[in-house]
């Protein structure tokens, strides 16, 4: 066999190769996609799609404070479905700030405890603190999990079944 069969040979194998892992792929993201919609549907009442009806006895109106220098208040004051205030509910307070990051800014939410606006902008500084280091302990988690993703084999490069053979990188994803 001379050297330029042999190199097609090699790139028709490579080819059906290439092609069986594409096939694997989208069989893998079909199967991720319907999970995750299975979870979404599962979550919705009869499993009969998203629910788009407003709660009329949940209803907000959202006001928005800053100083333009740290972060944001946001008061949801509990309103009738009329627009009218309701004083059975308590209105809530979450504030919200961001980390500076190298890789952007991040934003963090957090509740204030308050039953006004002066009690929530006295109580910002304090509530804001929990909560930056609430978003760095998630952070450091999320890293944790991608970090221990990574299967790398103890030993043999197996490669996948039905692919002809021999693996490549060792580096696999549970």
């Amino acid at each position: 066999m001379d050297a330029l069969t042999l190199l097609a040979t090699m790139v028709r194998a490579l080819a059906k190769t290439l092609h069986a892992l594409t096939f694997l792929l989208y069989l893998w993201y079909d199967s991720f996609f319907y999970r995750i919609q299975g979870t979404i549907m599962s979550l919705q009442p009869e499993g009969k799609g998203v629910n788009l009806v407003m709660d009329a006895a949940s209803v907000y109106r959202e006001d928005v404070y800053t100083d333009r220098k740290v972060g944001t208040i946001r008061c949801l004051t509990p309103v009738n479905s009329d627009g009218t205030p309701d004083a059975g509910r308590k209105p809530s307070f979450i504030g919200e700030a961001q980390i500076l990051t190298p890789m952007g800014a991040i934003p963090v939410t957090f509740e204030i405890e308050a039953t006004g606006l002066a009690e929530a902008i006295k109580n910002y500084e304090e509530a804001a603190k929990e909560g930056v280091e609430r978003t760095v302990k998630e952070i450091q988690e999320y890293r944790r999990q991608q970090a221990s993703s990574i299967v790398i084999p103890q030993g043999g490069a197996g490669g996948m079944p039905g692919l002809g053979g021999g693996g490549g990188g060792k580096i696999q994803i549970p």
